[in-house]
């Protein structure tokens, strides 16, 4: 019998498809990618991470159980760690300079948004199917570029590549899938709310890599 991750995880093929054939994924598993459009994506990740550990947070808070507090509160601390590796590749030759302080582009605004409001007003269950895609679409990417980034010596994205395909995030991503099954199971009448918070997650996460791939900005900047 499958539980509600399988089900979405299904539902969401079509999406997951076009992901895996995104130019920016394409590229940057070969090495290719421009790292100015690379630069483009660490800066809108780092200005998502904020809000993502916010998210977390407000699901942490209202977890049912001790347990699922503690993993939703430690993966909102640990989007510290993702940030700071994000500063750390920001920081070589390979990115040269910024371009001025970074402004959040319309998708990166949007996907925090609807996390953050989904996190702080829908029921716990649709809350933690809209934040388990950055988890399960990272490490579903993680582990099929591994391989080709593993391949040449001089890859230039290989450290970004690996820490997603590392054991660590691989567990994270298990467990995170867990607590949401978890949650499907308490609550039945939830799967058609949860399995729509799973699928726009997942979109934006597609709209994310896009944008980056265009250094999308704002039309009229503030």
């Amino acid at each position: 019998m499958t539980g509600f991750c399988d089900r979405a995880w299904a539902a969401t093929a079509d999406l997951r498809r076009v992901i895996d054939e995104l130019p920016f994924l394409a590229e940057l598993a070969d090495g290719t990618l421009a790292p100015e459009a690379f630069r483009h994506y660490l800066e809108q990740d780092a200005l998502y991470l904020g809000g993502y550990a916010r998210a977390l947070a407000l699901l942490a808070a209202r977890a049912p159980d001790a347990p699922a507090a503690a993993f939703w509160a430690g993966s909102a601390q640990n989007c510290a760690v993702e940030t700071q590796l994000h500063a750390d590749l920001l920081g070589t030759d390979l990115l040269g300079t910024p371009d001025g302080a970074p402004v959040a582009s319309p998708t990166c605004l949007a996907y925090t948004s609807y996390l953050v409001a989904t996190a702080a007003t829908a029921p716990y269950p649709a809350a933690a199917a809209a934040v388990l895609p950055c988890y399960w679409v990272y490490a579903h990417v993680g582990s099929r570029l591994a391989p080709v980034a593993r391949s040449a010596a001089d890859h230039p994205y290989r450290r970004w590549v690996a820490t997603y395909d590392a054991a660590p995030f691989q567990e994270a991503t298990a467990t995170a899938r867990r607590l949401t099954d978890a949650a499907a199971r308490s609550a039945p009448d939830q799967e058609a709310a949860m399995l729509t918070a799973f699928a726009v997650a997942t979109r934006y996460e597609l709209e994310f890599w896009r944008a980056a791939h265009a250094r999308e900005s704002w039309a009229v900047p503030v």
